[in-house]
């Protein structure tokens, strides 16, 4: 069977991840073959990466050409270029791609900007797609600098809402205003944001302290979505004021798992027309060859970069 090139997972490499030869996929038949240009990543697939068994390929952002469209009829036809999202092994040459996590890529959105969509736009589109009607309503988004808090920060200003941003470092002001947060809060502490709300919803990732806090700033009916525990998983918070506040509630929210009542395929379509037309920007603050992708995936895991990082592939 034919060879390509595939990110694996190698613990007798500095950072695990090394490319390699791997078999090449045969595609079931509502698959399509991509041949893959870009991808980008995500603490999620990364932080896997650290503890996986040798020979594991992760990686679930990918942009890219249909080199074979799906024999069931499904998806887009050869030659189209498109972004889809895999539950791992997205990081290589040649991809097998379920037609329902495809969407065609409009001219105007290159490559880079596309393949950040897929996991950190999706997460950010269900997640504010949690709070209904957020017209006028305040909004707030934790870990607003990253590529999820980035993406929620835009679609809830698109939807009226008034959005605070929450970012433990200073620096990263400027890139929340930018992305449209009309306040911004900064530090570790989260009870600053108390000024501005109570909330509507919260887009939170951080967990810990700040998840405890975010859970007595809800309004009556808020909802606090939770997609992410990077500040500790053990959370203490005031259960009295909480239900006592009346319809509120905790969503903990797992895109694999939302795809099941929207194919990814929808939302990326909505995604990618906001691109389009200028309203949805995706930040990337890193971009470079798939070749360093060990060194790329340290730096994603040290912070040493806000927005997200994009490789491409190199033939």
């Amino acid at each position: 069977m034919s060879k390509i090139r595939a990110v694996i997972v190698d613990p007798n490499v500095p950072g695990r991840l090394a490319l390699s030869e791997v078999t090449a996929p045969q595609p079931a038949s509502d698959e399509a073959l991509v041949r893959v240009a870009a991808i980008s990543l995500n603490r999620g697939e990364v932080k896997r990466s650290t503890t996986a068994e040798a020979g594991w390929q992760p990686g679930w952002d990918l942009a890219g050409i249909i080199e074979t469209p799906a024999i069931d009829g499904s998806g887009p036809p050869q030659g189209a270029r498109v972004v889809g999202l895999r539950r791992s092994g997205a990081w290589a040459e040649l991809v097998s791609v379920p037609t329902s996590t495809l969407a065609e890529i409009p001219p105007s959105v290159s490559f880079a900007e596309a393949a950040t969509l897929p996991v950190a736009g999706l997460t950010a589109y269900h997640a504010v797609l949690k709070g209904g009607s957020l017209l006028g309503k305040p909004v707030l988004v934790t870990g607003a600098s990253g590529g999820v808090g980035y993406f929620a920060i835009q679609l809830a200003r698109l939807s009226g809402a008034q959005v605070v941003a929450h970012i433990r470092q200073a620096g990263y002001e400027t890139l929340v205003r930018e992305a449209g947060a009309q306040s911004v809060v900064i530090g570790e502490d989260l009870s600053p944001a108390k000024e501005y709300g109570p909330y509507h919803l919260i887009v939170e990732s951080v967990g810990g302290k700040t998840l405890g806090i975010a859970l007595g700033l809800l309004a009556q009916d808020g909802k606090t979505v939770l997609y992410g525990v990077s500040g500790g998983a053990e959370v203490t918070f005031n259960a009295a004021q909480f239900f006592g506040t009346g319809g509120v509630s905790l969503y903990g929210l797992r895109l694999f798992d939302e795809l099941r009542f929207e194919s990814a395929a929808v939302g990326l379509k909505r995604l990618l027309s906001l691109v389009e037309a200028g309203q949805l920007r995706p930040h990337i603050d890193l971009e470079a060859s798939w070749t360093e992708i060990a060194d790329v995936a340290q730096k994603l895991l040290d912070r040493s970069f806000p927005g997200k990082a994009v490789l491409h592939i190199s033939n």
